[in-house]
């Protein structure tokens, strides 16, 4: 069934962030400035853990995907938004309006999925060393990623059929930064109780799954820590476990924030929050993941020194 014959509108008008005209250009160089470290950034993690053999291990092949997904996730939405502010052009067709919104909730939840796929890794390398090798076989890492992809296309995929058939009206304003599914369903005419129904139970599990994993990983991983106690193992597991779950908790925090309880919360306050987890934690991943960590800097010592040598070669 062809899209524009669901709906009474052929596209939408993105309203965007809220800010003056006199600041749009500072906001822009800003944004810009952000998402191309978020790109960047995890462009050189996947880089280094692709050239390094030390980094092939379970650990760093997830992160690797973790990586790509923020690039996709952040690039899903973000362009737009800077073209928006740059040419004030805010017009954007229904379908791609919709394109926009499945791949926004594809990378998003596939986000949530590797986030407690690396806690689960964290937990078998700290409360089970001894069989770290022989559980985290490389099929069943590949599995537990593409397992994640497959969930999540589904997810993504039963959203935007029932979105399908529902109609505008002509109200095809969009009081945010990109093609949410929440403020899509506020702005329908047609009955929505089958939409926020699914929304709030799959939707939901799909939140409360992957977050009580992490939770118990490092639940687990506490108790094991607290059982033999020593100051070495305390700090080096508090590094990791704060770092991740810092991400988690701003991560997390922000999406129930924004599609639990929008209804109590201002327009503003929302695209705030939605700025946070689309641009503002994939920016910071690389650092807190990666970049404090010693096997990724000396992996970019290395990639630093083979560069150096290959221009040393060729100005001779």
């Amino acid at each position: 069934m062809r899209w524009e014959n669901q709906s009474s509108v052929s596209e939408f008008l993105l309203l965007g962030l809220p800010i003056r005209p006199e600041q749009r250009g500072l906001f822009f160089a800003l944004f810009l400035g952000m998402y191309l470290t978020t790109v960047l950034g995890n462009l050189l993690i996947i880089l280094l853990i692709r050239l390094d053999s030390r980094l092939h291990t379970p650990m760093y092949f997830f992160l690797s995907h973790l990586a790509l997904t923020d690039v996709c996730f952040s690039s899903v939405t973000v362009p737009k938004m800077l073209m928006i502010m740059h040419t004030n052009h805010k017009s954007i067709p229904y379908e791609g309006c919709i394109s926009q919104m499945y791949f926004f909730i594809l990378f998003g939840c596939l986000d949530n999925f590797l986030l407690a796929v690396m806690a689960y890794d964290r937990y078998v390398a700290i409360c089970q060393p001894l069989h770290y090798t022989t559980i985290m076989r490389q099929q069943l890492c590949v599995s537990l990623v593409a397992g994640s992809f497959f969930f999540c296309s589904l997810h993504s995929l039963l959203h935007t059929l029932l979105l399908a058939p529902l109609s505008y009206c002509g109200n095809n304003t969009i009081p945010h930064l990109f093609c949410d599914l929440t403020t899509l369903l506020k702005m329908s005419c047609s009955d929505i109780s089958l939409n926020e129904l699914v929304i709030f139970i799959e939707g939901g599990m799909i939140i409360i799954v992957p977050l009580s994993g992490i939770l118990g990983s490092y639940i687990r991983i506490w108790t094991t820590v607290l059982r033999d106690p020593s100051a070495k193992k305390f700090l080096k597991v508090l590094s990791t476990c704060g770092s991740h779950l810092l991400v988690v908790s701003l991560y997390y925090g922000t999406i129930v924030e924004v599609y639990f309880f929008s209804s109590s919360t201002s327009n503003d306050k929302n695209i705030t929050a939605s700025v946070m987890y689309m641009i503002v934690t994939p920016m910071l991943n690389p650092f807190i993941y990666s970049l404090r960590n010693r096997d990724m800097k000396r992996a970019l010592e290395t990639l630093v020194k083979r560069a150096k040598s290959l221009m040393s070669k060729d100005s001779r």
